[in-house]
């Protein structure tokens, strides 16, 4: 039976459509999933993309032919029929269906199951293939709720200001930082005198959240504060990359944590030489994984970005047709 989709030297193409998902080299008509620079890249000629996540995509990439649908209005490519649905993973995010002569795949892009107050949550797609990320497809990776891990942080926090302490929070700049900031605001009272300070890098995708509406706590960039300010008892949160740099240096005392689905693993924490490790993810767990593909209704499973190996062997251990599908989807977390 001939593939709705298949994989070429530019990315995953649909012949039917003649348009590529995410593709990795520049093509004359791609379908986007989200803004993250490993699925969203500059070059291409049309940019199929869910409508909510064009402030971020014009933030990532500048003007280009943007071709913006609803989630789950369809349109004809070739003779495929598109159409694009919550993914839940970040803003704007997007899982691509693809239908041709009555048969239908599904590409999640990346996705997660936890309510996330900054996106839309994931929407299950009947198909007939399931094409799904594999970042953390290990039993070993389950997610504690969400607000309880904001409530550790918060906490966290507390220690920090009574000891003096800056606490800096390692995270994503597009996405994680964001939900980090969502979640605090439902949890902690905004106190002008105690803003949480931001890095430059994470500071533009927080100005494009809350021009799209998303509710945050207040935030301040560290860039504007006074050269010589005491920072002790401050909440910052910076960009991996910030970790070790001269950048760091500005805050005198510090507590340093990272915020990932990586902290779920302790030696993670010890290797990164972060006192603490929050497991905040914005991608579907081991259990999520699996909910998902059973949700979907899908005859077969192609697993792609991660630990495809394992989830591919437990599922023909379950009698399932799965198979792993190489692409060149990056991790950002």
């Amino acid at each position: 039976m001939t593939a709705l989709l298949e994989l070429r030297p530019q990315g995953l193409f649909c012949p039917a459509g003649d348009f590529y998902v995410d593709p990795w080299l520049p093509v004359p008509r791609a379908v986007i999933t989200h803004g993250h620079s490993d699925h969203a890249r500059a070059g291409n000629g049309e940019y199929h993309v869910a409508r909510r996540g064009l402030p971020i995509l014009r933030w990532r990439l500048g003007e280009q032919d943007y071709r913006p649908l609803d989630y789950g209005e369809s349109v004809m490519l070739g003779d495929a029929r598109v159409s694009l649905h919550p993914a839940g993973h970040v803003l704007g995010s997007a899982q691509v269906r693809v239908e041709v002569a009555g048969r239908t795949w599904v590409v999640s892009g990346d996705y997660k199951r936890d309510p996330d107050p900054t996106c839309e949550a994931f929407e299950p797609v009947p198909c007939d293939v399931f094409i799904t990320e594999a970042t953390f497809a290990l039993p070993v990776y389950r997610w504690q709720p969400t607000p309880e891990v904001i409530a550790e942080l918060i906490a966290w926090w507390g220690d920090c200001r009574a000891r003096g302490q800056v606490a800096v929070v390692f995270c994503y700049a597009l996405g994680k930082a964001q939900r980090i900031l969502a979640e605090i605001a439902l949890q902690l009272p905004a106190d002008p005198a105690w803003p949480i300070y931001v890095h430059g890098a994470i500071a533009a995708g927080v100005a494009v959240y809350r021009e799209a509406g998303v509710a945050m706590y207040p935030t301040e960039p560290v860039a504007e504060q006074a050269p010589k300010r005491d920072w002790a008892g401050a909440l910052v949160l910076a960009p991996p990359a910030a970790a070790g740099s001269t950048w760091m240096r500005r805050f005198g005392k510090t507590s340093t944590a990272f915020a990932s689905g990586w902290m779920r693993i302790r030696g993670n924490r010890r290797r990164r030489g972060h006192d603490r490790g929050f497991v905040i993810s914005d991608h579907a767990d081991w259990p999520g994984l699996l909910r998902s593909i059973d949700d979907s209704g899908a005859s077969r499973i192609l697993a792609t970005h991660g630990n495809c190996e394992a989830l591919v062997r437990h599922l023909r251990e379950q009698g399932r047709d799965a198979a792993a599908l190489r692409t060149q989807f990056g991790a950002e977390e």
